[in-house]
C-alpha cells in the first residue's frame, strides 16, 4: 500500500467529503448510544428538537454559536499561517477582562459608540497577547503550542485573582465576580425574551469580512502564501515574520471579541465560568470548516446544534451529555480523514 498525490480534486469531492466525513461519525456515535441502551433515531430526533424545535431552542443554539464563530475564526486564520495558536481561551479572557475595565464606567458614551469602542479595546488586548508567543516564535524559534497553551493557564489565574481580589463586587452577595458593566455596554437582544444579541450578527460580519481580507487583499494573500511555505515566501521576497505577526494579531483579536461578546451579551460581568471552553472549541470548529471563515459559520452552528440538543437529549433517554464531545471529537477525526484522502489516494500493490 502507498500513498499517492492526486493530481487534481473536483468541487464536488470537496464538497461531498466532509458531508460524508460527518455522516460516519453520526453512525459511529449511533453505535454508542446503542451501547447506552437508546434508539439512535429517537436519539438523533431528541437533539435536533432539543437544538431547533421552538423560538427559544432556535435562539439558544444561535447564542451559543457567536462566541464559537469567533474562535473559530481565530483558529482558522492563525491555522492558515502555520500559527498554532491554541490560546483562544486564554485571548478571550483577556478581550473580557479590557471590556470590564473599560465598560463599567470610566468612560460614559452612547451605545452606539461605546459597544464598537469595547469590541476594538477588547480585540487590541487579544492581540497583544498572542504577539509574545509569535515573536518568541520568530525571533527565538520557540514553540508556540507550549507558550500559547501556556498563556491560557496564566489569563485564567489573573482573571481569578481580579475577582476574588481588586475587582470583587461587593454587591455580589460574596459570589467572585466583578462589577457589571453600565447598560449602554450591553448588546442589544435582537429578539425580546430571548439571549439572542447583536453580537451573533458582529460574528456574521467577522466572518465574511475575514474571507474577503483573505481572498481579496495583499495581506491576507500573505498569510496564505506564508502557510503553504514559508521558504518559497522567503525567497519570493515576501516579509514572512511580519506577516507572521499580523496573523497573530487578527487571530489573538477575534478570539478577544468572543469574550467582549459573552460579557456583554450574556453575562454583563466578569466570573471565571465566562467560558465553558469556547477557545478549545474553535479549534473544532475551524478544522471542521477546513480553515475556511464562512466554513466556520456553518460549523459553529452545527457543534452549537449538538452541545444545545445533547443536554435535551440526556435529560429525555438518560445518555450522558457527554455524547456531545464525543459526537464532536468523533467528526473531527472523520472530517480530517476525509481531507487527507481527498489530497492522496491509496494505492494497492
Amino acid at each position: 500500500m502507498r500513498l499517492e498525490a492526486r493530481e487534481s480534486v473536483s468541487l464536488t469531492m470537496k464538497a461531498l467529503a466532509p458531508l460524508m466525513a460527518v455522516g460516519a461519525a453520526m453512525l459511529v456515535c449511533s453505535a454508542l448510544l446503542l451501547w447506552a441502551d437508546a434508539s439512535p433515531l429517537d436519539g438523533w430526533a431528541l437533539m435536533l428538537k432539543g437544538a431547533l424545535g421552538s423560538k427559544f431552542a432556535v435562539t439558544e443554539t444561535l447564542t451559543r454559536a457567536t462566541p464559537l464563530i469567533f474562535t473559530g475564526l481565530a483558529a482558522a486564520v492563525a491555522f492558515r499561517a502555520k500559527l498554532w495558536n491554541i490560546g483562544g481561551e486564554g485571548q478571550l479572557y483577556i478581550g473580557a477582562v479590557v471590556a470590564t475595565w473599560l465598560g463599567t464606567g470610566p468612560f460614559a458614551m452612547p451605545p452606539y459608540l461605546m459597544i464598537p469602542y469595547l469590541f476594538l479595546a477588547g480585540a487590541i488586548g487579544g492581540g497583544l497577547l498572542l504577539l509574545l508567543p509569535t515573536l518568541l516564535k520568530t525571533r527565538l524559534a520557540v514553540d508556540e503550542v507550549v507558550t500559547t497553551l501556556l498563556l491560557n493557564f496564566i489569563v485564567i489565574l489573573f482573571v481569578n485573582w481580579l475577582v476574588f481580589g481588586p475587582w470583587k463586587d461587593p454587591m455580589s452577595m460574596g459570589w467572585p465576580q466583578a462589577a457589571p458593566v453600565i447598560d449602554q455596554a450591553m448588546l442589544p437582544t435582537v429578539l425580546a425574551k430571548t439571549r439572542l444579541h447583536l453580537g451573533f450578527f458582529i460574528a456574521l460580519a467577522c466572518a465574511v469580512g475575514a474571507w474577503w481580507f483573505m481572498r481579496a487583499t495583499t495581506w491576507g494573500f500573505e498569510i496564505r502564501a506564508v502557510g503553504a511555505s514559508p521558504r518559497a515566501s522567503t525567497f519570493a521576497g515576501m516579509p514572512v515574520d511580519a506577516a507572521t505577526v499580523r496573523t497573530a494579531l487578527l487571530s489573538g483579536g477575534l478570539a478577544a471579541m468572543a469574550g467582549v461578546s459573552e460579557l456583554c451579551g450574556v453575562k454583563g460581568y466578569l466570573t471565571l465560568d465566562l467560558s465553558p471552553g469556547f477557545g478549545y472549541s474553535g479549534i473544532v470548529v475551524a478544522m471542521l470548516a477546513a480553515l475556511h471563515p464562512l466554513g466556520v459559520v456553518a460549523s459553529a452552528l452545527f457543534v452549537a446544534v449538538i452541545y444545545i440538543g445533547a443536554d435535551s437529549m440526556s435529560r429525555a433517554i438518560n445518555v450522558s451529555s457527554y455524547i456531545a464531545d464525543v459526537t464532536t471529537s468523533v467528526c473531527l477525526l472523520a472530517v480530517l480523514v476525509a481531507m487527507f484522502l481527498t489530497k492522496y489516494r491509496i494505492r494497492w500493490r
